[in-house]
């Protein structure tokens, strides 16, 4: 779905949060340099899916009026790894207990942990691409799940702090997760498996946008 051109969110200038934003001070780019600058939307899209998966009963889900953004498919990639190491490791600790020490029973939770583990693996792809988030005129809307559905519109104006992090994995894939936190902590929203750079031009956009919220502009 796309936005009319009277219903996108204005683009505002840049400001600076923490050791992650740009140096403060406005830059009049060359018109070269503006030219080779990458659009905001563009920048959001980089390496994600073409398309959002939507659950059977999309037709009740609020989906918005904006365009839906994703996660970088690095982000698939992060999570397999990582739940693959958990499985090795207590695949380990169980035939460790069985074979070392004869203690069979280890099987049994053993078993129905790494039973969870491998579902979790084949499941990792198709949760990725429900993930999805849009940047309306008042607020930000997060989606995820498919069948459990959480759906957070997060106002600008409510917004305290925007917070980049990322792990070891993370940063070797080149991706980050944006967290945001707002006075009630029920509305706080984790965005994960966004590129570095979309990390970076989505914080900048909505601390601008919360900061002319805040003070009326």
């Amino acid at each position: 779905m796309t936005n009319s051109p009277e219903e996108r969110t204005p683009d505002l200038p840049r400001m600076t949060t923490d050791q992650h934003a740009a140096p403060v001070g406005p830059a009049t780019p060359s018109p070269a340099d503006a030219m080779d600058a990458p659009e905001p939307a563009d920048v959001l899209d980089r390496d994600t899916y073409d398309r959002i998966r939507e659950p059977r009963s999309a037709g009740r889900l609020p989906l918005g009026d904006g365009t839906w953004h994703q996660l970088a498919r690095q982000y698939v990639w992060v999570q397999l790894i990582s739940t693959g190491v958990v499985a090795v490791v207590v695949l380990g600790v169980v035939l460790f207990l069985t074979l070392v020490w004869g203690q069979l029973w280890a099987w049994i939770p053993g078993g129905i942990f790494l039973a969870i583990l491998v579902w979790t693996l084949i499941i990792t792809p198709r949760q990725a691409r429900a993930y999805g988030y849009q940047l309306r005129r008042d607020d930000l809307v997060f989606r995820r799940g498919i069948l459990w559905q959480r759906v957070v519109a997060v106002p600008y104006g409510r917004m305290q702090l925007v917070d980049i992090t990322h792990g070891p994995l993370d940063r070797g894939f080149g991706i980050a997760q944006l967290k945001l936190v707002t006075a009630a902590a029920s509305t706080g929203v984790v965005i994960p498996g966004l590129n570095q750079e979309a990390a970076e031009q989505l914080r900048d956009t909505l601390v601008d946008v919360a900061e002319a919220r805040r003070t009326g502009l």
